[in-house]
C-alpha cells in the first residue's frame, strides 16, 4: 500500500465515524440504539392484543410467547452476523440484494416499506383514537398533528429521531415493570382488591394450562408473531449508529431477557394475580387486571402507554420508510429523487414520500372504514415476515460463502447456524400455514400473490429500462 492509499485508508475511516458508509450521518449512541431494540420487541400487540390471545388460549399463551421468542433471537442473531459483515443502513434489503439476488432485494425492500406505511397509518389513526379517551377533539385533527409533528421531527435529525423513540420507548418500559411490580406485591403482600384471591396456581387450577386445548394455543401463534413485528428495526439503524460493531451486538444479545421480562414476565404476573378466565378480546389485558385491583387510575396509564406505543411505531415508520426507498434508489431499483438528503443527513425526499401516502390512508380510513381498509392492514403482517425470512436466507448463504473464504467471517456469528436459521424457517412456515387455516387471517395470504405479481411487473419494467436494476450494483 503505498503512503497516498494510507492516508486516503486514514480520511475515509476518519469520515465514517461521522457519516455511515451511504452518507448518513452516525448520530445513534448506544442509549438510543437500546431503546429502540427494546420498544421494537414491545407494542400494542401486547397491550392490546393480548387479550384476545388469552381468551383463546388462557395461561398457555405465555408458552407461545417464549417459544416465539426464542424464534425472533434466532432472527435477530441471523441479522447480527449480517450486520457485522456489512453494516449498511438498508439492511435486509441489501444482504437479499447480494446473497438472493436483485429481485429478491427489490420485492424486500419495497414490501418492508410498505408494511411500514400500512403500519404507520393504523397507528396513527389509533393514536388519534386513544386521544378522545381525555379530549373531544375530531380524530383528524389529532391524527394529521401526530404525522406532521413526527414528519418534522425526522427531518431535523436522526438524533432526534433517536431520542423520540428513546422516551417513547421508555414510557413503555417503564409502564410494564411498574405492572410487574404491582402485581408481585398483591401475590405477596396481599393489598389491593384481587389480594385475597391472587395466586400463581391460577395458571394451572382454572381448566389446566391448555384449557381449550394445544389446538387454540397453536392458533394463538400467528397473533404472537404479529406482536414481535419491528423487533428488526434495529438492522435499519445500522448506517447511522456511532459505533455498530459494539452497540449492535450488545441490543441484539438483550432479546432474550426483553421478551422474558416484557411479556413472559408481564404474562405470569398479571395471569397469576386475575384468572384467565377474566380477560376478554378488545380489552387490553393491562385494563382489565388494574380494574380486578380496584386501581382506577390504571385505565387511563395504560390508555397514555398505548397512545405511547402507537406514536412510536409511527415514528418508526417514518424513520425507515425514507431509507429503505433511498437504498432502492441507489441501487437503481427506485426514482433517483430518492437518493437526497439534507444537510443532517436525512433522506428528504423518501420521507417526504411516505409521510404524505400515511396523510391519504388516514383520510381514506375515516372516509371509507370498511373492509377493503381491513384487507390492506392485514397484509401488514405477512410483509413483515417476509423481511424476517430474507434475513434467515440470506445468512445461510452468507455462512456458506464465509466458510469458504469467499468473504470475510462475521465478528458476531449465529450460534448453531445454519440449523438454527433452517428451524426458524420452517417455524415462520407453519405460522404461516397456521394464517391459512384462521379464516380472520387468511385475506393476508391472498394479498400477498396479488403485491408479488404487481412487483413483479415492476421490476420487469425496471429492468427493461435500467439493466444496472438487474445487477448487485453497490458494495
Amino acid at each position: 500500500m503505498t503512503s497516498a492509499q494510507v492516508d486516503q485508508h486514514h480520511d475515509g475511516n476518519e469520515a465514517a465515524e461521522h457519516e455511515g458508509g451511504e452518507g448518513y450521518q452516525r448520530g445513534l449512541g448506544a442509549r438510543q440504539i437500546q431503546m429502540i431494540a427494546i420498544g421494537g420487541a414491545i407494542g400494542t400487540g401486547l397491550f392490546l392484543g393480548a387479550g384476545k390471545g388469552i381468551s383463546k388460549a388462557g395461561p398457555s399463551l405465555i408458552l407461545a410467547y417464549a417459544i416465539a421468542g426464542l424464534v425472533i433471537f434466532l432472527i435477530m442473531r441471523a441479522l447480527g452476523e449480517l450486520l457485522m459483515y456489512r453494516p449498511v443502513s438498508g439492511s435486509f434489503s441489501e444482504y437479499a440484494r447480494e446473497f438472493i439476488g436483485p429481485f429478491a432485494g427489490f420485492v424486500t425492500g419495497w414490501t418492508y416499506w410498505l408494511f411500514w406505511v400500512v403500519t404507520g397509518i393504523t397507528e396513527v389513526t389509533a393514536a388519534a383514537a386513544y386521544m378522545t379517551y381525555w379530549w373531544d377533539i375530531p380524530q383528524w385533527v389529532s391524527a394529521l398533528v401526530f404525522t406532521i409533528v413526527l414528519y418534522g421531527a425526522n427531518l431535523i435529525s436522526v438524533k432526534l429521531f433517536g431520542e423520540l423513540e428513546f422516551w417513547f420507548s421508555m414510557v413503555k418500559v417503564t409502564a410494564i415493570i411498574g405492572m410487574i411490580l404491582i402485581c408481585v406485591g398483591v401475590l405477596t403482600i396481599g393489598f389491593s382488591d384481587a389480594g385475597e384471591t391472587a395466586s400463581v396456581s391460577h395458571l394451572w387450577n382454572d381448566g389446566g394450562f391448555f384449557p381449550n386445548g394445544v389446538g387454540s394455543s397453536l392458533m394463538t401463534l400467528q397473533m404472537v408473531m404479529f406482536a414481535f413485528l419491528a423487533v428488526e428495526l434495529v438492522g435499519v439503524t445500522a448506517g447511522e449508529s456511532k459505533d455498530p460493531k459494539t452497540v449492535l451486538p450488545r441490543a441484539i444479545n438483550t432479546v432474550p431477557w426483553r421478551i422474558a421480562v416484557f411479556y413472559v414476565g408481564a404474562l405470569i404476573m398479571i395471569l397469576s394475580v386475575v384468572p384467565w378466565t377474566h380477560f376478554q378480546p378488545g380489552v387490553s389485558p393491562f385494563v382489565a387486571a388494574f380494574e380486578k385491583m380496584g386501581l382506577a387510575a390504571g385505565a387511563g396509564i395504560v390508555n397514555f402507554v398505548v397512545l405511547t406505543a402507537a406514536l412510536s411505531s409511527c415514528n418508526s415508520g417514518m424513520y425507515s420508510t425514507g431509507r429503505m426507498l433511498r437504498d432502492l434508489a441507489l441501487n437503481g431499483q427506485g426514482p433517483k429523487l430518492f437518493t437526497k438528503l439534507t444537510r443532517s443527513g436525512t433522506p428528504l425526499v423518501g420521507t417526504t414520500f411516505s409521510a404524505a401516502l400515511m396523510m391519504v390512508g388516514v383520510w381514506i380510513n375515516y372516509q371509507w372504514p370498511g373492509k377493503a381498509f381491513d384487507y390492506v392492514v392485514s397484509f401488514a403482517t405477512i410483509s413483515g415476515m417476509w423481511a424476517w425470512i430474507m434475513i434467515l436466507i440470506s445468512q445461510i448463504r452468507y455462512r456458506a460463502r464465509s466458510d469458504r473464504g469467499e468473504l470475510p467471517r462475521s465478528d458476531f456469528r449465529a450460534p448453531g447456524a445454519p440449523l438454527t436459521s433452517w428451524f426458524a424457517l420452517a417455524f415462520i412456515g407453519m405460522v404461516i400455514v397456521l394464517m391459512g387455516v384462521d379464516k380472520d387471517a387468511r385475506i393476508s395470504l391472498y394479498c400477498a400473490p396479488l403485491w408479488g405479481l404487481l412487483l413483479l411487473v415492476s421490476y420487469l419494467v425496471l429492468k427493461r429500462r435500467n439493466p444496472q436494476a438487474a445487477a448487485f450494483a453497490r458494495r
